[in-house]
């Protein structure tokens, strides 16, 4: 199959709502579902249908191919001999084929229901009751010879059967608003019981027991048979039949209805009911169909409690052991799902392991990359600072004012302490700032190298210098600030010794906390 056969993407919004309600329904992969609802023209129930009941020959192609090959075909109406076919039932019970589970077709739920206007209902009355007369003698007529309902549904026109449905005055609902209101009478008439009949409508209750691989005990019930009360107190809610139906062993679902509701009665046409009380077994029949669903017995008629518990247990023996290896392949099949949910877990869970060391490795490797970065960073920056520090030593040692000579009178005499320990004693104009006094110790050593003809510098651009000591007169203790400013004479008098501090993170820190 193509791809494109298969793209869901293609699909309209009602085509894919329709294919998300049957998958969600049957459980069918989409490649196979597409196929199937495109072969049902999209309709859910027949597409349904096909996939529990087996999808026979295309009726539509057929006609067509009997319409242009083969001559006009005779009608070969038979009639069935009900006596002999129930005899041969129940003597041969071997030769009697499995008949499939039959589907119905029910109203949609958000189908709302036509009431006619007032005035028409009150005009058509008379007509309405003459009806309802007309039906209830046809019904007892029916219940008197049995055979001619049965009789009737197979030789009448599909649409005058449909036209003999919700007759009785009741109003149609929905699948499980139907079968509510079924457990709900059946309660009020009958008590609490332990049946637990299934609260939805009946082809929800096929697909149960198809999916579960469970019996499906279907029990039609008519309030109009006389035997119904007798037969639903003596005999269903005997206690030997609930004890069998409760049995966990058995697998037994219940599903029952009012023949007088559409759905029952479609459900009592389909399964050939013509005696009531009615019940019938079904179950999945993997001989017949992967998917199909077959009755695979019928109890007809009131019966006692032993004889009902006993085709019960034939039928449910007899189709019991399919089942059971439908189970254990199923379960195989869940166990290697789950085996393979359990490997692909913890392939996952390795991944993810592997995925979180490589991104580790690589955070590793950036934070490595970024340091290495930033080293290279700082000692670019460093290597600038310092070369710009040299070459401001070289510019502002050549603006240094040459130490005056022996006429100058006033020249004030500093003797400073180098931090390598050399005393260095020098003469400075007494109008001098006190920023030459720092200027000549830090360029100390490139005003040697001035003396021996090194080249001139330009002020380094964009370079902030700050001096990295301070000068102190030792005794009395003085710190002379070069933010201060000032001139030499104003602030160390006519002469001094001075020594260089070299200036830290923690002198500063003890400096502001002695501010403070």
């Amino acid at each position: 199959m193509s791809s494109s056969d298969v793209d869901i993407d293609r699909l309209t919004d009602s085509e894919k709502a329709a294919l998300e309600t049957y998958t969600a329904v049957t459980g069918q992969e989409p490649s196979e579902a597409i196929p199937l609802l495109r072969r049902s023209q999209w309709n859910i129930q027949i597409a349904v249908s096909k996939f529990f009941d087996g999808e026979g020959p295309d009726p539509v192609e057929e006609a067509r191919a009997s319409l242009e090959n083969a001559p006009p075909a005779r009608s070969n109406r038979q009639t069935q001999n009900l006596m002999s076919e129930d005899l041969s039932a129940q003597f041969f019970p071997a030769a009697r084929a499995v008949e499939s589970a039959p589907r119905i077709t029910t109203q949609p739920e958000d189908q709302t229901v036509y009431r006619p206007p007032f005035l028409l209902a009150i005009f058509f009355t008379p007509f309405n009751l003459l009806y309802r007369i007309l039906c209830g003698s046809f019904r007892l007529f029916g219940a008197l010879f049995p055979f001619l309902p049965r009789f009737f549904n197979v030789t009448a026109n599909p649409a005058l059967q449909g036209a003999r449905r919700n007759t009785n005055g009741r109003r149609p609902l929905a699948p499980k608003d139907t079968a509510a209101r079924f457990i709900r009478e059946f309660e009020e008439e009958y008590g609490t019981n332990s049946l637990g009949f299934l609260e939805n409508g009946y082809n929800m209750a096929l697909e149960k027991a198809h999916r579960d691989l469970k019996f499906l005990l279907v029990i039609l019930l008519s309030p109009e048979h006389d035997d119904t009360s007798g037969w639903v107190r003596d005999t269903l809610l005997s206690r030997e039949v609930t004890e069998f139906i409760n049995d966990p062993q058995n697998d037994l679902v219940v599903w029952g209805g009012n023949v007088q509701d559409s759905e029952a009665y479609q459900v009592s046409n389909s399964l050939r009911c013509t005696k009531f009380p009615f019940a019938a077994a079904m179950v999945h029949t993997p001989s017949v169909s992967s998917t199909a669903m077959s009755v695979v017995s019928r109890i007809s008629g009131t019966t006692s409690p032993s004889e009902f518990v006993e085709k019960l247990r034939t039928a449910i023996s007899q189709n019991k052991e399919p089942l059971e290896r439908i189970r254990s392949t199923r379960a195989e099949q869940q166990a290697s799902r789950s085996l393979r949910e359990q490997q692909d877990s913890a392939y996952e869970r390795s991944l993810a392991i592997d995925r979180e060391r490589a991104r580790q490795r690589r955070e590793a490797e950036a934070a490595r990359q970024r340091e290495e970065q930033e080293a290279a960073e700082r000692r670019a920056a460093e290597e600038k600072r310092v070369q710009d520090l040299q070459q401001w030593k070289l510019w502002r040692a050549q603006s240094i004012p040459d130490e005056p000579g022996a006429d100058v009178k006033d020249a004030i005499r500093i003797s400073i302490r180098l931090p390598t320990g050399e005393r260095v004693i020098r003469k400075f104009t007494p109008e001098a700032d006190i920023e030459v006094l720092y200027a000549f110790v830090e360029c100390y050593d490139t005003l040697q190298e001035l003396q021996q003809g090194a080249s001139r510098a330009q002020k380094p651009e964009g370079f902030d210098h700050q001096y990295g000591f301070r000068l102190v007169s030792p005794m009395p203790r003085a710190v002379y600030e070069v933010d201060a400013g000032g001139s030499i004479r104003d602030k160390i008098g006519r002469g001094g010794n001075l020594l260089v501090e070299p200036i830290n993170d923690e002198d500063d820190d003890e400096n502001e906390e002695e501010e403070s």
